[in-house]
This record gives C-alpha cells, structure tokens and sequence, in this order.
C-alpha cells in the first residue's frame, strides 16, 4: 500500500510540473476557465476580466450643498493606492500569508506541489501565493460575487482548480509589478461584515486610514484574511489576538520586527472601535428627515434604466437636488402640526422649483421618521411622493376642471352658476340614488346629486370666485358644461398628474389589463359618479400634486419632478442622462397658465379658504393655492406656488383602522364627524414651511394675465332663452352651436314656457345646454324634513377656517360634494 502511495505521489508531482510548465511556455487567453468553469476545459485570461469588471465600489449621494446624505452599497470598499498603505501593512501580509512573495513569478513551487498533494489524500490545499490568492478573491469578491456555484467552483478542493489558479497567477505576474498585485490583493480581499479592502477595514475597525496603521492593527486585519468570519474581533476577540499575535511572530521571525517591537505588539489590546465605523449601506443612513428624498433617488434613477445592483457596485456620485434647509423647515412644519407617533395620521409635504428646464425637487418629508420601527413613528413608505394617500385630494382637482374651462373658452371673470344643492343631468345612470326631493320626475333615472358644504354660497359667481371658495356644485356644472369629464381628466394627466392618472384606483401600478383612474372616472354610459373627479375622491402622489403648482408657476412647462443634479461615474466623468430622462412638455399654453395662476389667487386672501392659515404666518407674497378636503374627512390637502417655489401637503390615514380626521392638538381619529380641511393642517403646515424658506427673498408678481383668459373667448356668452317658448329657444340655443336637452318641470307658468337653463351666462361651444320646460301645472309640496337636501358639511365661506365647499371622497351618486 505505502509503495502504490509513493508511486501515486510521484506520477502527481510529474503532472503538476508538466501542467506548470506548460502554463509558463502557453500564453493563456479569455477568463472564463480562472474560475474552475466544470463546463469549459478552456484557461482563460484572469487579467481580462480585472480589467473589464471592476470592484464594487459604494455609490454617494450628496444634497445640493455637496453634503453626502447617503451611501448606498453592496461591499463597503474605499479603493486605495500603492502610496496610501502603510509599509508596515505590507509587511504582515507578506509574512503570514507569502513570505516569498517577491521572489517567485506568481507561484511557489514548493507550497503548490505540497498543497497538491494533501489535496489529491483528501487533506484542504494550502500554499496559494499572494497572487494566486489575489485571482481566487477577485473571482470571488467581484467576477462571481452572485453566484454561489461559481463562488464554490473557485475554492473546491481539487487539484483542477490549484492548477487553474498556478497559470493564471503565472499569467498576472507577467503583467503587473509586485506592488500593484499587492495594491489590488488589498483591495479586493474581504475583512467579514461586508467590509472589503484595506481601505474600509482600516476606517471600519480602527477609525483611521491604511497609511497610519500601527503594528499590532496591522498584524490584526493580515492575520483575518485567512479566515474574516473566525477572526471578527467583535464577535470572536480571543480568536482575533490570538491570530494577530501569531502574525506578529511571523513577522518577529522573517525579521521584519525585532524581537522587543513585536513583544511590545503583542502585548497591546486588540483596540477596535467599539461597532463599526462605517455608513449604512441604504437610505436609512440618510436619516429621518432625507431618507425618502434617498428612496426617491433610486426609485427615479431606476426608472432612467439602472437597476439597484448597478447603483449598489457602481460607485457613483449622485449630486442631488435636495436642499437641506427646506428639507428641516418643511420636516419641522409637518410634525409640528402632526407629531410623529400620532396614531393613523399622516403629514407629509413636497416642494419642487419651478422652471422651464427643470423641475428639481427640493424636499421630500413627513411627519414620520424614514426608518424600520413604527413604534418609534418610523417608516419607509414613500408618503411624500408614492400614491400612498388613498382617499384624494378633495377640492384641489377643482384646479385641473378650471384649466379644463379655460382652454375651452371660458376666462377666470366669467359668471358660473353655484347652486346649493344640484342634480346633474349630464352624469346619469340608472337606479335611485337622489333624495326624494332632489329626484326629477322620472324617478327611474339615476342622477348625480350634490350639495355644497354651506348653504351660504351665492347662486352665482366668477370662477376666480369660485376657485376660492370651491362651491362643489359649480364645477361639477363646470363639467356639464365641458361635455364630459375627459377634458378633465386629460388636463390632470398633461398638468401633471401622470403617474397617479396611470395607477389604478388602489394607487397601484395598473397591470396590463387593468382599469386605471383616467378610465374608471371617464365618461360612460350608466356611470354618473365619473363627475366626482373634480371633487377628488381619487388616490393621489403628493409629489405629483406639487409639480402641477411647478407647472403652472413656469408658463404651462411640465417637467419630470427630478431629484438629479448630475451623476458621475468611479472615473469622475459625467453619466449622460439625455434621452432617458423625459423632455419638459408645453402642457397648455403659457397664457391660460399665467392666467389660472391669478385665478387661483386669493385662496389665501379674505374670504379664501386658507386666509387663517395665511394670517397665522404674516403671509405677504402673491402667490396661486388650492385648499382640498374628501368628503369623509379622511384626508385634506393643500397646494400652494410663488415664482420661487411650489409645494403640497397631503394630511391622510396611514393606519390599518382609517377613520375620519378631527382637527384636535394634536389631530386624533374619530368614530364620528371628522373636521379637518385643507385650510387647516395642511394649510397650516405649508404657509409654516413656505415662509421661512422665502426669508429675505425678493417678493416676485405672478406671471401677466391674458385677456383672452380673463373674460373668455367671444363664442363663451351662452343666450339667455328663461321666458321662451321650447320651440324658440331650442333653435336659439342650437343656432349659437350648443345641443339641446329638455326637461320638462312642474311649474304654474304656461305650458311650454323655459321657465330655466343650464347653464346660464357662460359656456364652452359645443357643449349642451339643458332647458327646463313648465308642464303648466304647479309643483307638488314635498315633506323635506325626512329627505334633507344632501351636504358635505364644512365651515362657513369667509371664515377662514376650513374649504367650505371641499369634499368628494365618497360614493358617486350618494350625495357627496
């Protein structure tokens, strides 16, 4: 037996040699075989793969200030040069891991001979030079990083894979010095907690740098690479000494230390910090306030086309947007109103910049923490620019059925009609839905009834008024006047709306297939509730809701909201992001935005829904806002620009229970009435947050108004037929180019007397005009006390305190406003 052993060692010697040999006298080309590919008997070059698939690096996001908020990684790695390592560094390496290291051409003899045969008996190979171990830990750490075979294929036990490894070690000796196979060892090699490379390790364990490590802290990280996970001096601290102080013999024994230096190393602690000193690897380093702007970063930079293992290893400077002064402000202002831990309750802000280049984001906030523990009133759902507020934006989608009107001929001086309670003639279904007393005759025929929050609205008023005030009958007549509510829904879209319009009514992503928002509230047969739209009943991105402020503030110019500055690759060029970010658009034209920006005005004045807020604060600026409430109370909003700045604020249920909202200090759920407004929390939260940000800037004017915008186009004047006979004023109305619909009412005046219309004093060309014909018979008197008329309920107008005229988060057709 001993004699077949002798022979079978023999025969493996001569292989090994024959086999080394060859690998001196062959060139090597490709790098697919260094990697022990079972698949491929072809040795490729490992040089090859070095060069086209660098080490991760850690990707750096920075504020606008330059400030890094955040590093994203997958290997914590500061890549290091030659110059940047200390010698003494280099020295316990080379001792305990290839004290011939400048000696041989990439392999020793010797130690490779005596791994190979352990390894053919079944004994774990050793033996590997510096540079053979610089081949296994690149394939590792960065070519097959993810590839648990591939990883495993690199270090089996075979005398297949020490071979592989020899050539290749043969090979990079032949093109790079000792010292930059020394370098790159350093840099790549794993020192265990994701932590790679001389670099990070000397910053993460030591809290310095690789050119100022001592003896005893170098011996320690040369002494782990052998085994980082054994010798992790916080987990494992014996081990750890132990291991560092057999280096330092090695290096008391090659000379490299004299006998009283080494025993003065050993006899020192192990000196790491007390946890590690290195960044977190995601947007929790980024902290509570800049975390979601971080999350933002990724979520946008993914859909540009990098993928998140790209930002992880790419090693990237991210120059952002973010402005850390707005970011506090607006964080400090929204839980100011709503502290953090308050149960259920969301408040969250967004501000962008307007332009006509570029909307950058400035601030991405909430209430809540960015983080992983709710209890601490942490979390990590993007409130401030996901469509994470379920239950609408109320009155504010009043802004988008406005523009709506303007394009189509109104102007912001044009008279609309705002009734008390309305039930619509345009949207129509079928069943009942109307209390007896707003129900036609024909009874049959579901109708789309409405009240408003008071019944201290005037029947009429400009819609500059209205805007304002926000009467929810007048604009859902608005929308009959339209025709539709596709005018509607288009303009949110081109306003800029556009991913909220693409999510489907849960604010998710629609799959292929599936109905999104701009479908369910288009205009269809059988659905009178699609009219709720203006009324915003529908889940919203507070972000997006920002940027339609950015894209009225900047002459109708819609613009990605973008959080980039610019993004710098590892060799400091510029990544060019043209063509993948989407080009700025002309949503409408300059004018009619100019001119809606004045229309949308005097929320913040007198008699405008956010007027207290405004005067809590001194408020002096021109600016355009839009306060919003849903008709449950289970959420409010406001969205507010000067030329300098637009933003929004969004108070909604975040919890698993959601109830209606009741403006207490601090804000609570209900199980009753709730009564927030937008001209409250949110209100109260921008107006906080805005004015500060301002500070000593210059207080600009709106943007010119446009006559045509103003008053309306010259085909807007609808005739006024109230006195005619049917026959007359349909051929009136139908020569002045609007359709014809005819209701007939009971009414004591003659039979066939329009005795009203709808509307009356403006409308866009083309659209219908209902008249409403006497049956010459007067009305029945109904009992109103069991069927009162229905109302959204809110604060008086004038007062200051609340939207008066907000609501529409709840079932089209029952009633809401």
């Amino acid at each position: 037996m001993r004699f077949t052993n002798g022979v079978f060692k023999m025969l493996s010697l001569c292989l090994l040699a024959g086999v080394l040999v060859a690998g001196i006298m062959f060139p090597m080309v490709g790098a697919v075989g260094v990697a022990s590919n079972r698949a491929s008997d072809t040795i490729d070059s490992a040089q090859a793969e070095m060069v086209e698939i660098p080490p991760p690096l850690i990707t750096s996001l920075l504020a606008s200030n330059g400030q890094r908020i955040a590093t994203l990684y997958d290997q914590y790695r500061i890549p290091v040069t030659e110059e940047q390592i200390s010698p003494i560094m280099k020295e316990a390496l080379i001792s305990i891991e290839d004290r011939r290291f400048y000696e041989h051409h990439g392999v020793d003899w010797k130690g490779t001979m005596r791994a190979a045969l352990r390894t053919s008996s079944g004994t774990q190979q050793g033996g590997s030079t510096l540079t053979q171990q610089y081949v296994k830990n690149y394939l590792i750490n960065v070519i097959y990083r993810k590839d648990k075979v591939q990883q495993q294929n690199a270090q089996e036990a075979s005398m297949a894979r020490k071979l592989r490894e020899a050539q290749a070690a043969i090979q990079i000796e032949q093109r790079m010095t000792k010292e930059a196979i020394l370098t790159g060892y350093l840099n790549v090699v794993e020192f265990s907690n994701s932590i790679y490379g001389i670099g990070a390790a000397a910053q993460t364990y030591f809290n310095t740098t690789p050119d100022k490590l001592t003896v005893p802290q170098a011996a320690m990280l040369a002494g782990m690479v052998q085994n980082p996970s054994l010798y992790n001096p916080w987990r494992f601290a014996p081990k750890a000494l132990e291991r560092r102080n057999v280096v330092i013999d090695t290096m008391i024994e090659t000379g490299r230390l004299t006998r009283a230096d080494g025993e003065a190393a050993k006899a020192s602690p192990l000196g790491v910090a007390e946890e590690p000193v290195k960044p977190a690897k995601n947007c929790t380093g980024a902290g509570p306030e800049a975390g979601f702007f971080c999350q933002y970063v990724q979520d946008y930079l993914e859909k540009l086309g990098f993928t998140q293992d790209q930002l992880e290893i790419g090693g990237y400077t991210i120059k952002t947007s973010l402005d850390l002064n707005a970011t506090s402000l607006a964080k400090n202002a929204a839980m100011a109103e709503v502290p953090k831990t308050t149960d259920g309750i969301a408040n969250v802000m967004a501000i962008v910049k307007p332009g006509k280049d570029k909307h950058q984001v400035l601030a991405l906030v909430s209430n809540r923490d960015y983080g992983t523990d709710a209890s601490k009133g942490q979390t990590t759902y993007p409130q401030p620019y996901g469509i994470e507020n379920k239950f609408g934006t109320g009155s504010i989608n009043k802004i988008f059925t406005a523009a709506a009107a303007l394009e189509k001929g109104m102007g912001i001086n044009n008279v609309i009609e705002t009734p008390n309670h309305h039930t619509s003639r345009l949207f129509t279904g079928g069943g009942k839905s109307c209390p007896r007393t707003e129900r036609p005759n024909d009874g049959d025929t579901r109708w789309y009834c409405l009240g408003n929050a008071s019944d201290k609205y005037p029947e009429r008023m400009t819609l500059q008024t209205a805007l304002a005030t926000s009467p929810n009958t007048g604009f859902v007549k608005l929308e009959e006047m339209l025709g539709s509510t596709d005018p509607v829904i288009d303009m949110m879209t081109r306003l800029g709306m556009r991913e909220t319009m693409a999510s489907n009514m849960s604010g998710r992503p629609a799959k292929p297939g599936e109905e999104t928002q701009a479908q369910h509230f288009k205009s269809k047969p059988g659905y009178p509730g699609g009219a709720a739209i203006t009324l915003g009943p529908n889940p919203l991105s507070p972000l997006e809701l920002a940027n339609v402020g950015a894209t009225l503030m900047s002459g109708g110019v819609w613009c990605p909201p973008s959080p980039i500055v610019e993004v710098i690759d590892r060799n400091g060029n510029p990544v060019d992001l043209k063509g993948k970010e989407a080009p700025c658009e002309q949503a409408v034209a300059e004018p009619l935005a100019n001119t809606l920006v004045t229309g949308l005005s005097r929320d913040d004045l007198p008699g405008g829904t956010a007027n207290a807020a405004s005067r809590s604060v001194g408020w002096n600026r021109p600016m355009m806002s839009k306060t919003g409430t849903t008709q449950d109370h289970k959420s409010a909003g406001f969205v507010g620009a000067t030329p300098q700045y637009a933003a929004a604020v969004q108070t909604f249920n975040d919890g698993r229970s959601p109830r209606p909202i009741r403006d207490t200090d601090p804000p609570s759920l209900t199980t009753r009435e709730g009564n927030i407004f937008g001209g409250k929390v949110p209100a109260r939260t921008w107006f906080a947050a805005m004015k500060a940000l301002h500070g000593n800037e210059p207080i600009l004017p709106l943007p010119p108004v446009d006559q045509r915008y103003v008053d309306g186009g010259p085909d807007v004047r609808v005739p006024d037929v109230v006195g005619r006979t049917e026959q007359e004023a349909t051929n009136i109305l139908q020569g002045a180019g609007y359709q014809v619909s005819v209701v007939q009412r009971d009414d004591s005046r003659k039979r066939g007397t329009v005795v009203g219309q709808t509307p009356r004093g403006t409308k866009v060309a083309g659209g219908t005009i209902t008249i409403y014909v006497s049956t010459g018979s007067a009305p029945v008197q109904h009992d109103t006390t069991t069927n009162p008329p229905p109302s959204s309920g809110g604060e008086d107008p004038g007062e200051g305190g609340g939207d008066p005229g907000e609501g529409g988060g709840g079932d089209p057709g029952e009633g809401g406003g």
